[in-house]
C-alpha cells in the first residue's frame, strides 16, 4: 500500500456520474488520438486506469490496455463495462505493481500522480513505468501545473470550479508540496452539498523530468493539452511524453 488515499464503494459507484464532461468526446476524442498514436501497434499499460474512462475507448480503438488499479470498488466498476478477458486490471499500486510482458506506453492521465503524496513514491512510479515498457516506449503523464501565481501573501485556497451545482477549491501547504482539494457538491433538488476532499501532492514539469532521468527515461515532447496546443509560461496543465532509449 502506498500513501494514495483508497476510493471507496461510494465514491466509485458516482465517479462516473461526477466525470460526464471528462468522458465526452470532446475531451476524449484529442486524449484517444494523442495515445492511439504513440501505442502504434503495441500494448498500453494504464497506471491507475480507475473505471475505464479512458483505457476502455482506447481499446476499442484497437490498443491492447491493461490497467493497474489501487481501488477494487473501482475496478469493479469498469468491470461491468467489460471482461477481464477484453481489459486486464491488476488491483494494486501504480509506483510497485508489475504486469507481466512490456508495453510500448505506459500512460497516467487527469492529475493522477499527485495521489502518491511523496516525492520518493512518485520517483518509483517513473521507475515502475519504465521497468515496464519495451526500449523506444513512452510514458506518458497528463498533470496540472501548481496554480501558486494566484497565492497572494498570506492567502491558502484557490478556487478551480464555482457553479450552480459544484464548489472546488484547492488549499495549498507549501512546505510540504501538498494540496488538499475541496468539493461541495449539491446532490438533490433540496439545497444540500455534500463535502468531499482529497490531499495531492503536486509537482512542477521541470522536478517530473529529473524523475524520468533517474528512471532513464528522457523527455522527448510536453504540450499545454492532448491537441498538441504549444506549452507556455501560462498553460494551466501539461501532457508530458517520456521515452525509454532504443
Amino acid at each position: 500500500m502506498t500513501s494514495s488515499e483508497l476510493w471507496t464503494r461510494e465514491t466509485a459507484e458516482r465517479y462516473d456520474a461526477g466525470e460526464t464532461e471528462m468522458s465526452s468526446a470532446a475531451v476524449l476524442g484529442p486524449t484517444l488520438d494523442f495515445l492511439a498514436e504513440l501505442a502504434g501497434d503495441g500494448r498500453a499499460l494504464e497506471f491507475a486506469i480507475g473505471t475505464g474512462r479512458v483505457g476502455v475507448p482506447l481499446r476499442e480503438r484497437g490498443v491492447p490496455v491493461v490497467g493497474v488499479e489501487l481501488s477494487e470498488h473501482m475496478a469493479a466498476v469498469l468491470r461491468r463495462k467489460v471482461d477481464e478477458d477484453a481489459l486486464p486490471v491488476v488491483v494494486g499500486d501504480m509506483a510497485t505493481t508489475v504486469v507481466p510482458g512490456g508495453f510500448g506506453l505506459v500512460y497516467l492521465v487527469y492529475n493522477t500522480i499527485t495521489n502518491l503524496l511523496t516525492q520518493d513514491e512518485q520517483v518509483e512510479c517513473f521507475r515502475n513505468a519504465a521497468r515496464h515498457l519495451e526500449p523506444g516506449g513512452r510514458f506518458v503523464v497528463e498533470l496540472g501545473v501548481p496554480p501558486l501565481r494566484f497565492l497572494p501573501p498570506g492567502q491558502v485556497a484557490v478556487p478551480f470550479d464555482v457553479s450552480e451545482r459544484h464548489l472546488g477549491f484547492d488549499t495549498f501547504d507549501l512546505v510540504e508540496q501538498v494540496l488538499v482539494s475541496h468539493h461541495l457538491t449539491r446532490d438533490g433538488e433540496d439545497g444540500r452539498y455534500r463535502r468531499d476532499a482529497s490531499r495531492h501532492r503536486y509537482a512542477w514539469p521541470a522536478e517530473l523530468d529529473l524523475m524520468a532521468r533517474i528512471a532513464g527515461l528522457a523527455l522527448e515532447r510536453r504540450v499545454a493539452d492532448w491537441d498538441g496546443t504549444p506549452f507556455t509560461q501560462d498553460s494551466t496543465k501539461h501532457v508530458s511524453v517520456w521515452r525509454k532509449p532504443a
